[in-house]
């Protein structure tokens, strides 16, 4: 179970310097343009790596649902990049985190 919690702490840790990447990427373009610039990550996945993004869709499509790629998919690729790593970023952090340690039978210290 240690090894799984290691894994997701990793790519929470993977996906907060993607995430610190893709931020500091939209800060040097909205002090260039002089405008607050979020690039979403459709944008960002399509200049990266084209062939993949087809791929991905076509994967969703044929072995998924094909509903969900049009409203839940696009949805999320419309989204800041920066803030879907973000969010990856915590989600793993809390499937990885330890457990909280109880504190005795009630919740307290002491017998």
């Amino acid at each position: 179970m240690a090894v799984i919690r290691f894994f997701f702490r990793l790519f929470s840790v993977l996906a907060l310097a993607v995430a610190v990447i893709m931020a500091v990427i939209d800060a040097t373009r909205s002090v260039a343009a002089n405008d607050i610039v979020l690039t979403p990550l459709g944008s960002s996945w399509y200049a990266v790596s084209p062939d993949t993004l087809n791929l991905a869709q076509a994967m969703v499509q044929r072995y998924l649902l094909p509903a969900i790629w049009d409203p839940v998919v696009v949805t999320i690729l419309t989204l800041p990049g920066f803030a879907v790593f973000l969010v990856l970023s915590l989600l793993f952090y809390l499937i990885g985190r330890r457990p909280s340690r109880r504190l005795g039978r009630l919740g307290h210290v002491g017998g």
